[in-house]
């Protein structure tokens, strides 16, 4: 009799799981961990797959990631259909799931559209909910020889173990490029305070017009203001152009 953890898939499935587990946000970029994770999938997971990760944005849903060409087609259908189970998963919190797209009742537009591209299962299960991200990890099959109920089986538990470092990835990047942002906007904001200093004790200005000639040369010389200010304060030259 085997036992299951002599069964050499569910040995190279838990490996899998044991490897995303150990993933760390100093040693990859989101674009590394989903490489990790479509190297993974195609390791572990019957059928082919492809996969990514739709994000739900305010302009609307974006496709942030993907590990191949089909993936992304088949979430731009369902953006221009206006649903589809990567939508549903994302907006839902819950997973959602097409078994048979040459059978599919619920997104039978779209089903029409995998299938005819060789898809023949999409399951996509929502990212962990964190701050205010809303997404899901996207899987697409080919029809494989193993059983329905355990391809889909072992395609939900990976896409579940998936969802949490692409998830942590995306926020974490999603952060530092907010805290750069940040940190540009107050440098910004230093030195065109210090080139206000020194053109109000010059000249005798105001703190407001102070700023408005360093508007008015950064407009006659289309520079930002902030290189206005820097070349002022560095140079002490303030000419128009």
């Amino acid at each position: 009799m085997t036992r299951p953890e002599d069964d050499p898939a569910s040995v190279s499935v838990h490996s899998a799981f044991e490897e995303l587990g150990r993933i760390s946000f100093a040693e990859h970029s989101l674009e590394s961990v989903l490489q990790t994770v479509t190297e993974l999938a195609g390791r572990v997971l019957p059928g082919r797959p492809v996969t990514s990760v739709t994000i739900l944005r305010e302009r609307g849903p974006a496709t942030v990631t993907s590990s191949g060409d089909l993936a992304v087609e088949l979430d731009q259908a369902q953006y221009r259909l206006g649903d589809g189970p990567c939508l549903a998963a994302a907006s839902a919190g819950r997973p959602a799931e097409i078994p048979d797209t040459r059978s599919a009742t619920e997104w039978s537009a779209f089903a029409a559209i995998a299938a005819e591209r060789g898809c023949d299962t999409v399951l996509s299960v929502p990212l962990p909910v964190q701050e205010r991200l809303q997404g899901a990890l996207n899987v697409y099959a080919q029809r494989s020889t193993a059983s329905a109920a355990r391809t889909r089986e072992m395609v939900a538990r990976f896409a579940t173990y998936a969802a949490v470092p692409i998830s942590n990835m995306y926020l974490y990047e999603s952060a530092v490029e907010r805290a750069g942002h940040l940190q540009a906007a107050l440098d910004s904001r230093a030195v065109i305070d210090q080139a206000k200093g020194i053109l109000m004790e010059r000249f005798k200005m105001t703190a407001d017009q102070a700023f408005q000639a360093l508007a008015r040369m950064s407009m006659e010389n289309n520079t930002k203001v902030r290189d206005v200010a820097q070349l002022f304060v560095e140079t002490g030259e303030f000419r128009s152009g």
